[in-house]
């Protein structure tokens, strides 16, 4: 190949060098496998042996893939669309329980997306399941295709916010802003992987497109099994204290958006030992909001904190402003954390929600700015 590339630079003009390549080569291991060995993660090379614990949480796309074919098993209008990711989304069950409702377009998330609303017409309830920086390809045709006829389809976010490794165009940190502008759509994010099973039952039972956004990796490790049953759509959870009346007489309020409720729950706990009493609140939904919940704190606490694993620009922290602003509430202190306007480079999650402040570290520190400014003021 060298001989071949030194041989082109004496080539004037364009020069096209076709490269035949086999994944994995070298390795039979890989070699034998090319869609497992696409991205496995840590192994070990003597054995082939991908490694896990075998004590680890299962991760967001098998909590979501398990809960769609136990879905699929009541209801045979509900079927699965793929752009050529169906081990990377967890359609692969699916395909194995249910060969002839999973559908695998290839790469083409526009097809996707159009296919999709074709079956919606005829009265099936399409799940298309799209990593978030994908979902950007297929924009037009969510909203012409989609949105403008309002039909039912499922848009199953995979690996939302920072996902880390992939590389800087894997990062899905632009979804909320690009689906909650859209007439019709509706976007919400779960807090942990029980809630996501919750989510999706509810986005298959609902009115209208619906887009589900939730993260890369290992979940959580709460306890799964609660009967599915479906969330009132635009309510927030209330998480501390138990009562909307007692939020109101709080210091500070936090607003987390899907998985960023961990993040806000230690921060809100580790304050509360400082004495600051910071109400915390599982806002689910980014469209609609819980506008009531919202201007109940935001009236009550006046200091309003919103975090999320997304750009701010566009985000459910922008969502939160718009509403204020319309209302009228322009007196509010509204802090918000987030990414900023950069595209985020690869490496760890942990290291890079570090970097951009999604961290309870970094909400802490605003919020403990927030009110030493109040009390500034005061004095």
């Amino acid at each position: 190949m060298l001989d071949v590339f030194e041989n082109v630079k004496k080539i004037e003009g364009p020069v096209i060098v076709q490269v035949v390549t086999k994944k994995g080569k070298g390795w039979h291991v890989a070699e034998g496998d090319s869609t497992k060995w696409h991205g496995p993660g840590a192994y070990d090379y003597t054995t082939g042996t991908i490694k896990k614990n075998p004590e680890d949480p299962p991760t967001y796309t098998e909590v979501f893939a398990n809960t769609l074919v136990d879905i699929a098993e009541k209801d045979p209008s509900v079927v699965g669309i793929t752009a050529a990711m169906e081990e990377g989304t967890g359609l692969k069950k699916l395909h194995q329980r249910f060969p002839e409702r999973y559908f695998d377009v290839g790469i083409a998330e526009q097809h996707a997306v159009t296919f999709a609303g074709g079956m919606a017409v005829s009265g099936l309830c399409p799940v298309v399941a799209i990593y978030s920086t994908f979902m950007q390809r297929a924009f037009d045709q969510v909203v012409h295709d989609i949105c403008v006829q309002n039909l039912h389809v499922v848009f199953a976010m995979d690996r939302a916010g920072i996902v880390g490794e992939d590389g800087q165009t894997q990062h899905g940190v632009f979804d909320i802003a690009f689906m909650r502008m859209l007439p019709n759509m509706k976007v919400m994010a779960p807090k942990d992987e029980e809630e996501l099973r919750h989510m999706l039952y509810t986005a298959i039972y609902m009115d209208g497109p619906v887009a589900l956004r939730y993260p890369r990796g290992k979940a959580l490790g709460v306890h799964l099994g609660q009967e599915l049953h479906a969330l009132e759509v635009g309510k927030a959870e209330l998480l501390s204290p138990s009562t909307l009346e007692e939020a109101e007489r709080m210091d500070c309020a936090i607003l987390a958006y899907g998985s960023t409720v961990a993040q806000a729950t230690q921060a809100a706990a580790e304050l509360a030992e400082e004495g600051l009493r910071v109400a915390v609140v599982n806002a689910r939904w980014a469209k609609p909001l819980d506008e009531e919940m919202i201007m109940s704190l935001a009236q009550g606490t006046r200091h309003i904190v919103t975090i999320e694993d997304h750009a701010l620009m566009g985000g459910f922290g922008s969502a939160v402003l718009e509403l204020l602003e319309r209302e009228g509430m322009r007196d509010i202190d509204v802090r918000r954390i987030g990414l900023p306007d950069t595209f985020v480079e690869h490496g760890a999650p942990t290291i890079l929600k570090e970097l951009y402040g999604i961290s309870s570290a970094h909400l802490k520190e605003v919020i403990r700015d927030m009110l030493g400014s109040q009390q500034r003021t005061l004095a």
